[in-house]
């Protein structure tokens, strides 16, 4: 992957900009190389632009919110979910969940499916077009998204909107049995997990769901270029530096596999390590010592 390309995409990854579409069709280029993101973009703004006369034209019905909702971002979300899931027919894909082409922007678009991350990045774009602000939550096993509720009103509960199931709104209640399936029984729900996804943790879940995706189907030139844009996202990110250096010793690049390796090892002193991940540590040591070997011996 190119140092420019990856230089760019870090300065879209953590701009301030909203603006989480280009940085998304960026990561699309993993797979498309010639990706040509201006009419994608064109076609967001007009999906915006529709979605915004539909929101503006929502009607309260009186009655019709839950108790303690806003009636008014009620009325505007379900105005948005009647457009983009039941008229434009976006739906989540159950069926290949693994595919990676959920994990694209651009194939999101044209198959108008995808996996809740993509679909709930999708709703944000749409809803931001449309005047309404939405944002994501990083909720453990199934991204989801929130609409909150206007100031100075005498509502306390946000909507919680789930993009992957048409737009389904989830009480208190649904979000824990969420997290029971995901993350077992033993799991604690604490409010901290419905907190606000920054724009890096939204895209840095995008490419960790496609890097598990490419290494489960063994395209590690792919995963590892999707761990050059995790990097730049998060230049901290130890894991993925060591992933780095374990994909390039599959991909025979002894080199970069030595540099990445040895650099993670000075970064994750034994001493800062749980047992488990000690036993990982002295497994790459016993990597770095024969990648070692390797490279001396083609010098």
């Amino acid at each position: 992957m190119r140092e420019q390309f990856v230089r760019n995409f870090s300065h879209a990854a953590l701009s301030p900009d909203p603006d989480l579409a280009i940085a998304a069709l960026m990561i699309a280029r993993i797979e498309y190389p010639k990706l040509d993101a201006g009419p994608y973009l064109d076609r967001l703004d007009a999906l915006g632009r529709e979605a915004k006369r539909r929101v503006a034209a929502a009607a309260v019905v009186p009655g019709d919110a839950p108790p303690r909702v806003d009636p008014d971002r009620y009325a505007r979300v379900m105005a948005l979910n009647e457009y983009l899931f039941k008229e434009l027919q976006f739906v989540g894909n159950e069926v290949q969940y693994e595919d990676p082409r959920n994990s694209f922007l651009n194939e999101v678009i044209d198959r108008r499916t995808g996996i809740p991350i993509t679909l709930a990045l999708l709703y944000m774009e749409i809803a931001r077009r449309a005047g309404l602000h939405v944002e994501g939550i990083n909720f453990p096993g199934h991204f989801l998204l929130r609409c909150r509720a206007r100031h100075g009103l005498p509502y306390s509960e946000d909507l919680i909107i789930d993009a992957f199931h048409g737009g389904a709104l989830l009480s208190e209640e649904a979000c824990r049995e969420l997290l029971r399936r995901h993350a077992g029984d033993e799991a604690v729900f604490d409010s901290h997990l419905l907190g606000r996804a920054t724009k890096p943790q939204i895209l840095a879940r995008v490419l960790l769901n496609l890097k598990r995706v490419y290494v489960r189907m063994h395209s590690f030139p792919q995963a590892r270029d999707v761990t050059e844009l995790l990097l730049a996202v998060d230049p901290s990110a130890t894991n993925e530096l060591r992933d780095r250096g374990l994909l390039a010793y599959h991909l025979k690049d002894f080199s970069a596999a030595l540099r990445d390796l040895q650099a993670y090892l000075q970064l994750a002193p034994p001493a800062s390590l749980d047992e488990d991940e000690r036993d990982e540590h002295e497994q790459i040591w016993e990597h770095v010592k024969t990648l070692r070997r390797r490279v001396a011996s083609l010098n």
